[in-house]
């Protein structure tokens, strides 16, 4: 199993060696792992094409990693345990065993329908183990899989399906999810309308009784796929560097990246990563609420925590059904141990009121993860009072769908947290700071644009199909550096704090500040849901500051504004006052809980003709309602 650091002076140690010898530091780790060849040579690599290869001709399976190697000290454990939508539905519970049984025979059966090595499975599906289970067995034979959240549009589904040239869907009947039923092979079909010329089958996973479009020559059942089949796949053999899998990410423009994963370098980095922010322990119950349709989910969902040998928990339902308490709740139930979740679902529950967690037993949680977007201090303080009860390490974890795994992170009971601030970066993760002019920033409290300087082993290999568009996008601003797109700060000891995109740093009459900066002074206001706040063309600053803000319990008058003008001030000075303030019931968001800025900034700017496609939005419905309420 790969190291876990235990003291502050471990990290620091793991940390110089993984700078001063980053080859011996990987070699390390890598060789605790099952490998049916041994790796020729760490790592080749060059950011100017971009280039880069970890543990060269090694030849693995990152299944029998996750699964097999487990079966014979830990086969009876519980590798996954599931929570449905419904809260009396009755857990279901998959050991190490039935997992590997049940990925064989899934896999058996993408084999007799044509699947093999290289071909592209797309995902459709609400979170129900089958989802993991496929996600493995398209790994268990060497097919390339690619997860597309469900609840994305038709159109946007066709788009990523086209782009992999997938040869199959598996998607799912209906999705449970609060007290809706949402169909989702209906929107498979509509997007085989639209496209998906080079998809032969649909599999779908019935969950329900209910009526559903059927076509005997391409849908078979998922229960049709694996019953006949054997519980024994032999694993196909894998190069380190053949893709693993694809998942797309919304790009500042149009079309979807397909940004590609391979096999060996992601199963170290995220075993490792795992073991260590979350410093999992043998019997944990170990909870991550994401999507497997986003990264965290694929990292640490299935991946980390099984090759880890964990005990990861699945929910398929929402953090407020069928009330406020659903989250902790759960908790309780199964004494979850380390609990990940993202400050959308932070805020939004603090605003239901601090009597929903009051009623629950969370004494056996031991540290607090949060994901997607930095975390605002009300919504951190929060947290650690009423779920951590102030004994409970908060992890703010930074990191991207392009670094595979966790990047910049406090480690709980190790490293020291501080609210706002990801803190220090990961063993192997060399960060820097960069001005405009490509100067690297020395010393501490400093500003600049956050990039890495030398790969680590979970990065991102390629733009599918598009090798140039990964090159011109993380590697061309600056020479022999990844650039992660964000601002960051350093603060005077070394700590790091992302200040968001760097389309989200505002420009006010020479002064920059980050939109995160604005936003968390705003959110101080105690009858402040959410806000978000993007810079405008302004003809005497340079740029004005526009704030969007979700209230409760105010009315929406001149003295709610001034009382906001006032926190602003109070927080970080009147340069930083929102020049416009729009009341809003809701911001547009993406499916993994990140604000749209993108599209609040055109709005903002009245450039309204293009806003690209909102289908894909958790709420595209609220554009609209933004649009009619602009602020001229």
């Amino acid at each position: 199993m790969t190291t876990q650091i235990s003291t502050l002076q471990e990290y620091k140690e793991a940390y110089d060696q993984s700078v001063k010898d980053p080859e011996g530091f990987w070699r390390k780790e890598a060789s605790t792992f099952q490998w049916e060849k041994d790796f020729d040579q760490v790592l080749d690599w060059n950011f100017e094409e971009p280039n880069v290869k970890w543990f060269l001709n090694g030849k693995l399976n990152i299944t029998l990693n996750c699964l097999d190697r487990h079966i014979k000290d830990r086969g009876d454990q519980t590798a996954i345990l599931w929570e449905a939508n419904d809260p009396d539905a009755p857990s279901i519970r998959y050991t190490y065993k039935e997992l590997l049984a049940e990925v064989c025979k899934c896999a058996n059966g993408l084999k007799a329908q044509g699947i093999k090595k290289g071909d592209r499975v797309v995902f459709y599906m609400p979170m129900v183990p089958q989802l993991a289970i496929g996600v493995l067995a398209c790994a268990r034979i060497g097919a390339i899989h690619s997860v597309v959240f469900a609840g994305f549009s038709a159109q946007a589904l066709a788009d990523r399906v086209d782009d992999a040239t997938a040869k199959m869907i598996i998607c799912a009947d209906y999705n449970n999810r609060g007290s809706k039923r949402i169909p989702v092979k209906k929107v498979v079909d509509d997007a085989m309308d639209l496209g998906c010329n080079s998809v032969d089958k649909v599999v779908v996973y019935k969950q329900t009784e209910l009526p559903l479009n059927w076509s005997d020559d391409v849908d078979i059942s998922w229960l049709d796929l694996t019953k006949e089949q054997s519980d024994f796949c032999e694993a196909e053999i894998m190069d380190s560097e053949d893709m693993l899998f694809i998942l797309y990410t919304s790009g500042s423009t149009g079309k979807p990246k397909g940004v590609v994963h391979s096999c060996g370098g992601y199963m170290v980095y995220t075993c490792y990563s795992f073991r260590n922010v979350f410093q999992y322990k043998e019997g944990d119950v170990y909870w991550c609420t994401a999507d497997i349709g986003w990264i965290t989910g694929h990292s640490y969902i299935v991946y980390g925590p099984l090759l880890a040998g964990a005990t990861t928990m699945m929910f398929e339902g929402v953090p407020t059904y069928p009330d406020a308490g659903r989250f902790w709740k759960i908790c309780e139930k199964h004494k979850v141990n380390q609990f990940y979740t993202a400050p959308t679902a932070i805020r939004a529950l603090m605003a239901k009121g601090n009597d929903w967690p009051a009623q629950y037993d969370l004494s056996s949680i031991k540290l607090l993860g949060s994901v997607g977007e930095p975390i605002n201090e009300e919504a951190w303080h929060w947290y650690d009072k009423h779920i951590g009860k102030g004994k409970s390490p908060i992890i703010d974890t930074w990191w991207q769908t392009e670094t595979g795994g966790i990047m910049i992170t406090p480690l709980p009971g190790i490293t020291d947290t501080k609210p706002t601030y990801a803190s220090y970066p990961m063993p192997g993760i060399q960060t820097v700071l960069m001005d405009a002019d490509g100067n690297e920033l020395e010393g501490n409290n400093c500003e600049g644009l956050l990039c890495i300087k030398f790969p680590w082993p979970s990065m991102v290999r390629t733009t599918y199909g598009d090798h140039e568009r990964c090159r011109t996008t993380y590697f061309s601003t600056f020479k022999n550096k990844y650039f992660t797109g964000d601002g960051a700060r350093r603060d005077e000891d070394g700590r790091i704090r992302v200040i968001g995109r760097v389309d989200d740093v505002i420009n006010v009459s020479g002064h920059r500040m980050g939109t995160a900066e604005v936003e968390n002074a705003i959110n101080e206001h105690p009858n402040v849901i959410e806000s978000a706040v993007v810079g405008y063309p302004h003809d005497i600053k340079g740029q004005g500051i526009y704030a969007y803000i979700i209230s409760q319990d105010k009315g929406v008058d001149d003295d709610f504004r001034k009382e906001i003008l006032a926190v602003v001030t109070r927080e970080i000075g009147p340069i930083a006052k929102p020049d416009k303030i729009q009341f809003v019931s809701g911001l547009p968001k993406t499916r993994s809980g990140k604000i749209m800025r993108r599209i609040l900034r055109k709005i903002a700017s009245n450039e309204t003709e293009n806003l690209g496609d909102v289908s894909t939005l958790l709420n595209p419905e609220v554009v609209q309602e933004v649009m009619d309420g602009a602020l001229k």
